[in-house]
């Protein structure tokens, strides 16, 4: 108990790390929270139209979760998991943005990563399948999201699918505007622009 506790706070304290914040200031491109949807992730970085910010952020943000659960999973399975859960938490709320992050898709990819490659590669699959079918990055999302905890008992991963379908449902929690959007018929489509951020609003799908 005292190792996953530990492990959990140590994921935390990667994942608060608002790469997509700090990046863009690094860049010169001003405050991440006032561009596009405001919301502190790899989609809206894409927005401010630097792709070498974009990469960046995205390498930050999955590569915290990679490195959160590799470090944990030496001490076992329930600490690579309380870790994976404690980078996720700390991607969506960050202690140094007010707990106001992203939704934690790309973040989501690197636990799952580190849990199982092949099967991260098959998440990143569905994701780009489903968006190029779809044309809307929230439906990817939480379909790769779904379907995630379905591979790991496919692929006899049984240890990780209870955590996975854990964060998978916090995926959809994360996702609740894209879904209230989804019902109307309002979400956005991918390449379609959004305007800038107004308070309580929130992104379509960053990663």
């Amino acid at each position: 108990m005292l190792e996953a506790i530990l492990a959990f706070a140590g994921g935390y304290s990667l994942g608060s790390i608002p790469f997509a914040f700090v990046i863009t200031k690094l860049f010169g491109l001003g405050d991440i929270r006032q561009v596009g949807s405001g919301n502190v992730g790899t989609t809206n970085v894409l927005r401010t139209g630097n792709k070498l910010a974009t990469a960046l952020t995205l390498i930050g943000d999955v590569g915290k979760g990679i490195v959160a659960v590799l470090i944990a999973k030496q001490f076992g399975d329930i600490p690579a998991m309380a870790a994976g859960l404690g980078a996720f938490t700390g991607h969506i709320f960050p202690v140094w943005l007010n707990f106001k992050g992203g939704k934690g898709l790309a973040t989501y990819i690197g636990i799952l990563g580190a849990l199982s490659f092949p099967i991260a590669c098959i998440v990143g699959a569905t994701w780009i399948a489903t968006a190029l079918v779809s044309r809307i990055s929230s439906v990817a999302a939480l379909v790769a999201a779904a379907l995630s905890p379905v591979y790991m008992l496919i692929f006899d991963r049984w240890q990780y699918a209870v955590g996975a379908a854990i964060l998978a449902a916090l995926i959809f929690v994360t996702h609740r505007d894209n879904i209230r959007r989804l019902l109307k018929g309002e979400e956005p489509r991918i390449g379609e622009k959004k305007p800038t951020a107004s308070p309580g609003d929130s992104s379509p799908t960053p990663p």
